[in-house]
């Protein structure tokens, strides 16, 4: 990709990152500020929020730290308010924020009939599908206002569309996100016209604070979950958070502005092969 390249050009967007100080997001965040973007990183941690706009900020790249839970609509009113105070505009969301939770999980000695917590089940559900249909609407609407277009950009996950085991709410979650993220294209393009484009990312395994435990032993090998990851991913490793900048860049520019409606893997061939 030609950074110079007029249309793969960010310069002057104002991006807005849930989950921004996350490993993944916060990557695409310096990217983009690299680039020229204007980045508000959205966190409910203002701890955390503030050291990944202040690594940005030290580089020279504009960010801002904004403050809010993404399944709490008064909160991203407000963060949308103040990033329009300071910016503007909206041009670019990216819905990173999401996770999971134990109790949503089953492992292999549990039974899901017996052992399945409803509740972190449902709260897992709220934090990724909630988390990023609330964003969409709070900041997409601003979007749809103000006439210039924009991109919707949300993080799915291969748990999404194959079965992996143990992440029983995860899966359930991303998949939802993956349906509305196809529903809110086709919707957005049929009544408001073709400026306003919403697709995913579906990042492979990516070694984050969430996983490490599970995929890396302390040493950096993997485990035997992570081993099993290896061995089912044709390039033979886990992928590196920069590698997202290249997807990214392009889902926020006019490179991609007849893309709408799409889930995009990143993942090192794992959606694409057997295992055979």
């Amino acid at each position: 990709m030609n950074n110079n390249d007029p249309l793969f050009s960010v310069h002057g967007k104002v991006v807005v990152i849930t989950g921004g100080n996350g490993v993944l997001c916060s990557a695409m965040a310096r990217a983009l500020a690299e680039r020229g973007a204007k980045v508000g990183i959205l966190g409910r941690n203002p701890e955390k929020t503030q050291a990944v706009v202040n690594d940005i900020q030290a580089s020279g790249g504009e960010a801002l730290p904004f403050i809010a839970d993404v399944t709490h609509r008064a909160e991203l009113e407000q963060a949308r308010d103040q990033v329009l105070a300071v910016w503007g505009q909206i041009d670019v969301l990216i819905n990173g924020a999401g996770g999971n939770m134990p109790g949503a999980n089953i492992q292999p000695h549990q039974n899901v009939f017996d052992d399945l917590d409803f509740g972190q089940f449902q709260q897992v559900m709220g934090l990724n599908l909630d988390g990023t249909v609330l964003p969409s609407l709070v900041f997409g609407k601003v979007m749809a206002a103000q006439g210039r277009g924009g991109s919707i950009i949300n993080i799915s996950s291969m748990a999404a569309n194959r079965a992996i085991t143990r992440i029983m709410g995860y899966s359930a979650a991303k998949a939802a996100v993956d349906a509305f993220t196809r529903w809110l294209a086709v919707e957005i393009a049929t009544k408001l016209g073709e400026n306003i484009r919403v697709n995913a990312i579906a990042p492979g395994f990516f070694v984050t604070e969430q996983n490490r435990a599970l995929l890396t032993q302390p040493d950096g090998s993997p485990t035997e979950r992570g081993a099993t990851v290896l061995r089912n991913t044709p390039v033979g490793r886990f992928g590196e958070p920069e590698e997202l900048v290249g997807t990214c860049i392009w889902l926020c520019s006019d490179a991609s502005r007849f893309v709408t409606g799409t889930i995009i893997p990143v993942d090192g061939g794992f959606s694409a092969w057997s295992g055979v």
